[in-house]
């Protein structure tokens, strides 16, 4: 439940409806409260009255009108200007980091304040009554409008500047990699060296049912679009009550077709419909990948833009390199990291569920390959990244990731000499000793930290 919870939060946060919505609530609110005390004994305001407007009901009619005129076609405007900064991220960066700039809290709360100040000033305007013996002029709340105004002149400066700050590169890029940074922190929760648990001691003495492959049943999903999530805990307690073992068949961000294979389950008795329908409901599907689980979609995005800069269309390698930056940034964070165990427990210790992790392996070929097969004949580009897999490589502890990256290192080293000049090659041959020196330093290192442990 919690789950889902997240990720309708995190479709709220990305819908450009939600925070006006709510904007427009609360002038409702703020215009009955200002009404209530307008209503009220006017001589409350007296020792105010130098900053209360003090007009009478025509005034505050043209007042009104004028704002609310005014910040309606502001607002108008304002949307333009947020349509105009979509279309030029979609086509720089690529479609996918749209829900990114949506998700921009204060594009969302600008535009809601216009609204809010517009909605506020109509419903105050139809209270003015204009005569001479039943005339009202609500004071207290046409001076709040007033006010309103002047907030609203600030938030149109501080928009003007956001929108040119937000579809620059670098934003957009650190945006991404501080999502990435979440999702770590959620999937990665241990650092390395951390000590066991009781649950950890018991994996190593885990073994699956031999007859698991040949009487297990698959689970068919019942929908199709991008698995967003998965209920962990409720997926658990499922299998604790009902007494199964399930090994799941695919993971966050995996495009799932209606028929597709979620999950093999084992148990004593074959799973019936209903079991069947409670397990589909613990696997979250989308038309969109999300953040939530998916480590990969931050990757995808910040390899994407760096493969988009590297186009000859555009041909920018510097944010190419700011992307391998901020990628080997990612990667130097998740090396410290302990990789969760596939296998996961009741309260019983009875295995129940069995799902493969990401690795540090996998997210260092999908990050990396990609970029340096497209950005293999620039000389920049090559040697950028053979510096942040160095940075890199002095972090790695796990021998498989120190093979990984050695791997790429003498990848990029052999194919440079296809594609770079004699020059570039020398300097990427010198950039490619530096890597396996900080390898063979932090091997030394982490040795020596073992053995003294």
């Amino acid at each position: 439940m919690k789950t889902q919870l997240n990720q309708f939060w995190d479709w709220l946060r990305s819908s450009f409806w939600f925070v006006p919505s709510v904007s427009t609530l609360i002038a409702i609110g703020v215009a009955r409260a200002t009404l209530s005390f307008d209503y009220s004994e006017k001589n409350v305001w007296n020792f105010m009255e130098e900053w209360i407007y003090t007009g009478g009901p025509e005034g505050a009619q043209v007042l009104l009108s004028t704002i609310a005129g005014s910040l309606i076609t502001v607002a108008g405007v304002a949307f333009s200007v947020t349509i105009v900064a979509l279309s030029l991220t979609s086509t720089q960066f690529g479609p996918r980091l749209l829900r990114n700039f949506m998700r921009d809290l204060g594009n969302q709360v600008v535009l809601g304040v216009f609204i809010a100040t517009f909605l506020y000033c109509i419903l105050i305007l139809r209270t003015i009554r204009v005569g001479e013996e039943n005339g009202f002029v609500p004071h207290l709340s046409v001076t709040f409008a007033v006010v309103l105004a002047i907030l609203n002149l600030a938030l149109l400066i501080f928009f003007i500047h956001h929108v040119s700050a937000s579809i620059q590169a670098t934003s957009v890029i650190t945006a991404v990699a501080r999502d990435l940074d979440q999702v770590i922190d959620q999937l990665f929760p241990e650092e390395l060296g951390a000590s066991a648990s009781e649950q950890k001691m018991e994996e190593r003495r885990t073994v699956v049912p031999a007859n698991f492959k040949s009487e297990s049943a698959p689970i068919f999903s019942e929908t199709t679009g991008y698995l967003q999530a998965i209920e962990n805990d409720t997926l658990l307690t499922l299998a604790s009550e009902r007494n199964f073992l399930i090994r799941l068949e695919c993971r966050p961000g995996d495009f799932i077709a209606q028929g597709d294979v979620l999950g093999r389950v084992w148990s004593k008795d074959r799973p019936d419909p209903e079991v069947s329908r409670e397990i589909n409901n613990t696997f979250i599907l989308g038309k969109d990948r999300t953040f939530t689980q998916d480590l990969f979609f931050g990757i995808d995005q910040l390899v994407e833009t760096a493969v988009r800069a590297l186009s000859p269309s555009t041909n920018d390698p510097f944010t190419a390199m700011t992307c391998i930056d901020y990628i080997g940034a990612t990667l130097c964070r998740l090396a410290g990291r302990a990789i969760p165990s596939p296998f996961r427990f009741d309260r019983d210790h009875h295995l129940r569920v069995i799902a493969e992790p990401v690795t540090f392996v996998q997210i260092l070929d999908r990050a990396f390959t990609p970029i340096h097969h497209y950005g293999k004949s620039a000389p920049i580009v090559t040697l950028r990244l053979l510096q942040r897999l160095g940075a890199v490589g002095a972090r790695v502890v796990r021998e498989e990731d120190r093979t990984a990256v050695v791997r790429l290192a003498d990848r990029i080293k052999r194919e440079s000499r296809r594609f770079l000049e004699s020059p570039d090659q020398e300097a990427v041959e010198k950039q490619h000793r530096l890597v396996l020196a900080g390898l063979n330093e932090a091997d030394h290192r982490w040795g020596s930290a073992r053995a003294e442990g």
